[in-house]
């Protein structure tokens, strides 16, 4: 029979050499409430990519930054799975694996917060200069813009873990725990690009949308008392988006903002499996979030969905179909 000591290491065959799971491990209802999250996560992000990527009408500027934000949202969704492992206190997959599994999930968490980035110029040049717009904003623009933001993201993460990528598994102690340890310089230096930096121009953008944004209703409200109706629908749909993307953009920031505030105060030592777990999930479920955002918001993305799930898009011409 397994002995309890046995019971309590990560690979049980491998004995002192394994590692030892978490001592007090979370409720089986916990990974099925994570698996359950990160299922979710992928499908309703594929929905949005198929949506953005299906029907050509959808295939705008702004919509493209979302098409990259729900990729990275997907893939986060995906790599859940890989942290549910984790937060269980044990690694099945390699020492190389668990390198490439960091630089992955930074990469993207990288590529988000840029799209979310992204978004936000979006969104500033539309209300603050929308008769340039069209022009500053084009397609080609976007998509260069979008490129670089993830080719960036990877070689950024790809050199700060270049040198343990090289000798995979140094910090691991014994066989079943993925730790990958980082200078000091790399850390604030990711800090800041990441984080701080990041979140920095979301915020001084929107609130100049905000002011234009309260300067522009205002405006609207006295032509339609005055009877002046015209160019007020093109200025009220640019408002709605604003309001959209500025949900995304707060619940953003809001699940985020306790995983990255533990790293900048370094209380991440005080805190209890539990916590952890709750902060990480947070951070994690965001990804979940925008997709439900989009089906409040956006009667394109629910229509679009009607359509996929009745497989309506396999039709001919099913691409030219008017969605808004």
């Amino acid at each position: 029979m397994q002995t309890e000591v046995e019971a309590e290491l990560c690979f049980p065959l491998l004995g002192n050499t394994s590692c030892s799971k978490t001592p007090n491990p979370q409720p089986i209802a916990t990974y099925m409430l994570l698996s359950a999250i990160s299922l979710v996560t992928v499908i309703l992000n594929l929905l949005v990519i198929i949506s953005i990527s299906h029907f050509k009408q959808l295939q705008t500027p702004t919509n493209l930054q979302l098409l990259s934000l729900a990729a990275s949202d997907a893939l986060v969704g995906f790599l859940m799975l890989f942290q549910i492992s984790l937060i269980g206190g044990c690694w099945f997959f390699g020492d190389l694996m668990c390198i490439v599994y960091f630089i992955v999930d930074h990469s993207v968490t990288s590529a988000s917060i840029g799209s979310m980035v992204l978004i936000s110029i979006d969104r500033y040049v539309a209300i603050c200069d929308p008769l340039r717009y069209t022009i500053k904003v084009t397609k080609i623009r976007v998509s260069i813009s979008v490129l670089i933001c993830w080719s960036t993201s990877f070689f950024f993460n790809c050199m700060c873990l270049i040198d343990i990528l090289k000798q995979s598994g140094r910090f691991n102690k014994c066989v079943g725990r993925c730790v990958v340890v980082v200078t000091y310089t790399v850390g604030i230096t990711d800090l800041f690009l990441s984080f701080i930096g990041p979140i920095t121009v979301i915020v001084v953008l929107y609130m100049n949308v905000f002011a234009v944004v309260v300067s522009h209703s205002r405006a609207m409200r006295s032509r339609v008392w005055g009877g002046t109706l015209r160019g007020a629908t093109t200025k009220i749909s640019e408002l709605k988006a604003a309001r959209t993307l500025g949900v995304v953009v707060v619940v953003f920031i809001a699940c985020i903002m306790p995983y990255f505030c533990i790293a900048i105060t370094g209380q991440d030592a005080v805190l209890n499996a539990s916590s952890t777990a709750f902060i990480i999930c947070l951070f994690y479920f965001n990804s979940c979030l925008n997709p439900l955002i989009y089906a409040i918001f956006y009667p394109w993305f629910r229509r679009s969905v009607k359509l996929i799930v009745t497989l309506q898009i396999l039709k001919p011409d099913s691409s030219q179909v008017n969605m808004m």
